[in-house]
């Protein structure tokens, strides 16, 4: 049986070179055996594993096995059996170079049965890393400036959102109801809460005509009842209760357009639509669907129309100054009560001193204390500033991750798209790529400047590349702007989906923007050398490492120029 069986087998593998796609490394095979090979009470089977490191590690990757209900006939060849398979496994860095490795072996099917293994052979080379050549120019995040102050009075402000046509309170992302419960329970003195809430013009929130009413109501019973149980110092009766229900408001739909990404003759048609368009509150929303960019209003406009609003006015007792950076050192080491500085002034003891460990116990000291987003959100830079000063990548990734989760506490209390963009930030420097994700869509949700916009989505589309969604990416950047990073990322697209003169064509863009970069010239060597012009290579990759010798490495290795890797023109540019 192994010796017909290998005698007429063949296996194909594509692609040739295994390539990454985003987070996995993704082929088929294509594995033909002749059918006299088969007897009854055995099996021939092809294992696959990925070697690597030098041959010190191996991973099994999947086993195709020709026995009935796996394999079908070959209809261009007589007698000859095929089996088509997807096959994948994890990406890693340390993965490159490596081999795809099949193991011929013949099983008898009964339990414990004898197997015969056949010749090991090597059907594809991996990894090409091409899509690793995204761009992302990271976004620097600042401590907050404090200032000492003893007025602690003011108005909070809670957003929560509600799902399409339901008027209950949710526990997930996108509410603040541990932000109000903590606010409660802090016994600030409450002078009046304002509560509003609204719905979005699509046909599950506008059925119910008193659905703003319904979640005005349960957000007001949810209030009165959670002061009733934690709350010492405030009582419902003493508290002045404002709400107002919004119904089919079209300006705060308007409103929310002209603060999104949309492009401007985008928004002045929708605007135009809903202000000039005659019909009903329904036949106007039916008119948005047939807006070639509906999806973006269905995605980012109506879930945030879903809302309500509690806002508390509240004042607190003034405390006095002291000595700031020795009473909260006292603070921290608790030999002294908080009470001792006011929230700010804690705070602001925290950039008195130039130690980063000093600096974290400090605002995780504010945090606990407070509760404030100001203290969650510095406490989030710091541990960015100590993930930086960190030589491994577990410890490095650790602080990556607190800071996401300090942004994300700093963000549900001050719920802006600048301030869910630095959770998304966060998460993206970890490379946990689908917290990133969602916490990206939720800052266009939220919607805001232009500027920051465009950059949230040009970081969005860059992720999306790193995760193999490139139409996904190529979408985004229809609404990130003109810059060198969304240039960069186009032509990467293009040259991953094979279009390789309009890659070229758009790396040019990138070089005029920045002609001394490296990785532009580089890319367009890549670009080269899927088109088989060895010449090109030489010249570009020449270029390249002219700028930076760590690219002459880099290409020796880069299975992209596997096919003209000794040629004269390519050996000369990385010599």
């Amino acid at each position: 049986m192994l010796k017909v069986a290998q005698a007429g087998q063949q296996v194909r593998v594509a692609p040739s070179v295994l390539e990454s796609n985003g987070e996995n490394v993704l082929f088929e095979v294509t594995a033909k055996v002749p059918a006299q090979h088969l007897h009854k009470g055995a099996a021939y089977q092809l294992q696959f594993s990925y070697r690597y490191d030098n041959g010190l590690y191996q991973d099994t990757i999947g086993t195709l096995r020709f026995i009935s209900g796996e394999y079908v006939y070959d209809d261009s060849v007589k007698n000859q059996l095929v089996i088509r398979r997807q096959l994948s496994f994890p990406y890693a860095a340390r993965k490159s170079p490596g081999e795809l490795v099949v193991q011929p072996v013949v099983r008898e099917l009964k339990p414990g049965g004898k197997q015969l293994p056949g010749k090991s052979f090597v059907a594809a080379r991996g990894i090409v890393t091409t899509d690793r050549l995204v761009v992302r120019e990271d976004t620097a995040i600042a401590l907050l400036p404090e200032s000492v102050s003893n007025n602690m009075s003011g108005t909070r402000v809670l957003p929560f959102f509600f799902d399409a046509g339901q008027a209950k309170i949710r526990n997930y992302l996108g509410t603040n109801v541990a932000a109000l419960e903590d606010f409660i329970e802090a016994n600030q003195h409450t002078e009046k809460v304002m509560i509003a809430a609204g719905h979005s013009p699509d046909s599950l929130d506008r059925h119910d005509p008193r659905l703003a009413d319904k979640r005005v109501r349960v957000l007001l019973d949810y209030y009165k009842h959670r002061v009733d149980t934690d709350s010492y110092l405030n009582s419902v009766k003493n508290i002045d209760f404002e709400t107002q229900a919004y119904h089919r408001r079209w300006d705060l739909f308007l409103t929310k357009v002209q603060s999104s990404a949309l492009k401007p003759a985008q928004i002045d048609s929708v605007v135009q639509l809903i202000n000039d368009t005659p019909g009903s509150y329904a036949q106007k929303e039916q008119s948005l669907h047939q807006l070639s960019y509906f999806d973006y209003i269905e995605q980012y406009i109506y879930p945030v129309m879903r809302f309500g609003t509690v806002a508390v006015r509240y004042t607190a007792p003034k405390r006095y100054d002291s000595e700031i950076y020795l009473l909260s050192k006292k603070i921290v080491e608790k030999q002294t009560e908080l009470d001792a500085l006011t929230p700010e002034e804690l705070r602001y003891s925290a950039q008195l001193t130039p130690l980063l460990a000093e600096k974290q116990r400090i605002y995780e000291t504010s945090a606990a204390a407070t509760g404030s987003w100001q203290s969650y959100h510095n406490l989030a830079v710091v541990l960015l500033q100590r993930a930086e000063k960190e030589p491994t990548d577990k410890v490095r990734r650790a602080y990556l991750r607190r800071a996401a989760v300090n942004f994300t506490l700093a963000a549900h209390r001050n719920p802006t798209a600048q301030q869910f963009f630095y959770v998304a930030t966060a998460y993206h420097r970890a490379n946990d790529r689908l917290e990133a994700l969602q916490n990206y869509d939720y800052a266009i949700k939220l919607g805001g400047p232009r500027p920051l916009l465009e950059k949230v989505f040009a970081d969005k589309a860059a992720l999306e590349i790193e995760i193999g969604q490139l139409s996904d990416a190529y979408a985004s950047l229809g609404y990130s702007g003109i810059s060198y990073q969304n240039t960069m990322n186009r032509a990467l697209i293009y040259l991953l989906k094979g279009n390789y003169p309009g890659a070229a064509d758009i790396y040019q863009q990138a070089l005029q923007m920045r002609p001394q970069s490296p990785l532009v010239h580089y890319c367009l060597a890549v670009v080269a050398a899927r088109q088989h012009d060895e010449a090109a290579v030489g010249s570009l990759l020449r270029q390249a490492v002219q700028l930076d010798r760590s690219y002459a490495n880099r290409a020796v290795v880069d299975l992209e120029f596997a096919e003209v890797a000794k040629s004269k023109a390519f050996l000369e540019a990385v010599r």
